[in-house]
C-alpha cells in the first residue's frame, strides 16, 4: 500500500513573510477555508507571538477549521510557546511548531549560544509545547548548513522529549537535490529513535530548487512537505504546493506515497491567494499559470488533438481548470446568488454582508453582460476590502486624458465623513488620480507596486488592481476591482491608505 505524504501548508505564515503579502484576519480565514476544502493536512496559520494581530488571526483560523490540523509557529522560548498554545486552543486538532537555529554561523552570530545550550533549549521548548498539545513539531533552523553529527544529536534529544514531527529546513535555499535527499536518508538511518517521528522538509527557492529538493527528500523517506500556494514566500519563495502534489500524483511509478489533496481545488486556491496578496501568477507557471495547458506550436496542437497524452502529462480539469461559463446575470435573484456563493465555497459572516455583496453584484451586472465565477470572487474580495474601517472613501472621480494633452484628474474624497475635493495633473490618468488623492491625504507613503490583472477576458472585464504602499516600516496591499481601471486604481489606493490609517495589518515580519 502507498504511504501518506502529509501536506503542510505555510502560506499563511511563511508565505505572508513575503514583503507586502501580510493578510488581515478575515483574509487568513478565507484562505484557510479554501485549504481545508483542498484537504490540506496541516495549516500553519501564523506566528502568534509576532503581534496581537497575528495571535488573533491564528485563533480565528483555529476556531473556523474542523478538518485540518491548525499549527502555530513559536521560537524555542516559553513565552512564544505559551502564545502559540493559547492561539491554537480552539482547534479541533492543533499543533505547535517550535524551532531554533543549528548551523554554526547561526549559533555563533545570531543566537550567541554554544551547541550544548542550543540542545538544552530545544529540549525545553518541546517539553513546554507538550503541555499544550501532543502534536509537536521541531525544526533545526538552517539545517541545510548544519553539521550532520550535531543534527543527529539534537534531533534524537527532541524526539526523546516528545517531538512527533522533525522538520528539516533548507532555510536559505543552499542545498542541491542529491545532497538534500542524502541528508534525510542519513538522519533517518543514524538517529536511533528516528522511527518515533515523521520526517518533514521545508525548502526555500533561492536557487530555484525548492521543489526538486523537497521531492528528493520524499524519495529518501520524508513523509511531510512544507509548501505554499503559488510558491509564495520570503525572498525567492518556498516549495510550491501545486508542483509538489502534482509531481507525486503524476509520477506514481516513482513515488511510494501519495497525498490526500483534492487537486480540483488547486486552481481556485491559487487564484484566491493571488487576489488577496496581489502577487500575480506568471503565465508560464507550472500547474496554475494561464499558459500551463496552452499549445501554440502547430506540431503540439496536432499531437494533442490526435491524443492528449502526446504533449500533456496531466489533465487541466484535474487541477481545477475549466472553461469560463456565464453562471449569473442581471436577472438572477438573491437566492440564486446565495446558492452560487455556497457552490464556490464563499462564506459571508452575516445576512447584512450577503445583502451588501448582492447589491454590488447587481451593480456589476448592469455594467457587464456576462458574470463569471472569477467576477464573484473579486466582488467578494472587494466587499471585504470595503469592510476595512474607511477613513478615506471615494465619492467621485473625473479624469480627462487625450492625445497631446496632460492627463488631469478631479477627485472628491470623504475624509472621516467630511468631503474634500482636489485636482492634479499626472503622467497618465492613474498617476493624475493618485496625485489628486495625495493633495487631500498627504500620506507620505512610498508606492512600491502598481499591478493590474484582468479577472476574465473581454473588453468589459473587471480589472483587479493591487497597490502596495510603504510607510515607517509597514508595507500594506490595497485592492480594488471595477470595470473601469482608473476607478479600480483609486479604490485600491484608498484601500491601502485605510489599512495604514486603521493599522489593521501587522508590521511585516521582517521589520
Amino acid at each position: 500500500m502507498k504511504s501518506k505524504l502529509i501536506i503542510f501548508d505555510t502560506t499563511l505564515r511563511d508565505g505572508e513573510q513575503s514583503p507586502g503579502a501580510s493578510m488581515t484576519k478575515e483574509e487568513k480565514v478565507r484562505i484557510a477555508r479554501q485549504l481545508e476544502r483542498m484537504r490540506v493536512d496541516v495549516i500553519e496559520a501564523g506566528f502568534p507571538a509576532a503581534s496581537n494581530g497575528d495571535f488573533e488571526s491564528v485563533k480565528a483560523v483555529a476556531a473556523s477549521i474542523k478538518d485540518s490540523t491548525v499549527c502555530g509557529l513559536a521560537r524555542a522560548l516559553e513565552r512564544d510557546i505559551e502564545r502559540a498554545g493559547e492561539a491554537i486552543k480552539p482547534a479541533v486538532s492543533g499543533r505547535i511548531h517550535t524551532f531554533i537555529a543549528t548551523s554554526p554561523i547561526h549559533m555563533e552570530k545570531k543566537l550567541r549560544m554554544s551547541p550544548d545550550q542550543v540542545v538544552e533549549q530545544a529540549v525545553k521548548a518541546v517539553k513546554w509545547a507538550r503541555k499544550w498539545t501532543d502534536n509537536v513539531e521541531f525544526s533545526p533552523e538552517d539545517a541545510g548548513r548544519s553539521e550532520t553529527d550535531f543534527l543527529c544529536r539534537i534531533l534524537e534529544a527532541v524526539i526523546e522529549a516528545g517531538a512527533t514531527t522533525l522538520n528539516i529546513p533548507d532555510t536559505v535555499g543552499y542545498n542541491l537535490p542529491q545532497q538534500f535527499g542524502s541528508l534525510i536518508a542519513t538522519l533517518r538511518e543514524r538517529i536511533p529513535n528516528s522511527d518515533k517521528a515523521i520526517f518533514s522538509v521545508h525548502c526555500h527557492n533561492d536557487l530555484g530548487l525548492a521543489v526538486a529538493n523537497s521531492l528528493s527528500a520524499v524519495l529518501a523517506g520524508a513523509r511531510q512537505v512544507e509548501c505554499t500556494i503559488n510558491g509564495l514566500g520570503e525572498r525567492a519563495g518556498n516549495a510550491s504546493l501545486e508542483e509538489i502534489v502534482m509531481a507525486v500524483r503524476t509520477r506514481q511509478d516513482i513515488f511510494t506515497c501519495d497525498t490526500g489533496i483534492d487537486t480540483t481545488q488547486i486552481v481556485p486556491a491559487s487564484r484566491l491567494v493571488s487576489g488577496i496578496t496581489g502577487f500575480a501568477v506568471q503565465p508560464n507557471k507550472a500547474i496554475v499559470g494561464a499558459n500551463a495547458f496552452a499549445h501554440e506550436s502547430g506540431i503540439h496542437q496536432d499531437g494533442v488533438l490526435k491524443h492528449r497524452e502526446t504533449y500533456e502529462i496531466m489533465r487541466a480539469e484535474d487541477v481545477g481548470w475549466s472553461a469560463n461559463k456565464m453562471v449569473m446575470g442581471k436577472h438572477s435573484g438573491r437566492n440564486a446568488f446565495r446558492s452560487r456563493l455556497v457552490e464556490l465555497g464563499i462564506e459571508l459572516d452575516s445576512e447584512e454582508a450577503l445583502n451588501a455583496a448582492f447589491a454590488r453584484f447587481k451593480d456589476l451586472a448592469d455594467k457587464k453582460h456576462e458574470i463569471f465565477d472569477e467576477d464573484i470572487h473579486a466582488l467578494v474580495s472587494d466587499e471585504e476590502q470595503a469592510m476595512v474601517k474607511e477613513q478615506f472613501k471615494l465619492v467621485s472621480l473625473r479624469v480627462c486624458s487625450e492625445t497631446g494633452e496632460t492627463p488631469h484628474a478631479q477627485v472628491t474624497i470623504s475624509d472621516g465623513g467630511k468631503e474634500k475635493p482636489a485636482e492634479a495633473d499626472g503622467g497618465g490618468p492613474v498617476d493624475a488620480s493618485f496625485k489628486a488623492i495625495e493633495v487631500i491625504v498627504k500620506s507620505g507613503t512610498e508606492l512600491l507596486l502598481y499591478s493590474v490583472n484582468n479577472i476574465t477576458s473581454g473588453t468589459d472585464a473587471q480589472g483587479e488592481v493591487t497597490v502596495r504602499l510603504s510607510k515607517g516600516g509597514r508595507i500594506v496591499n490595497g485592492q480594488g476591482a471595477d470595470t473601469d481601471i482608473v476607478i479600480a486604481s483609486a479604490k485600491a489606493y484608498l484601500n491601502a491608505l485605510n489599512k495604514l490609517a486603521g493599522k489593521l495589518e501587522r508590521m511585516n515580519p521582517q521589520v
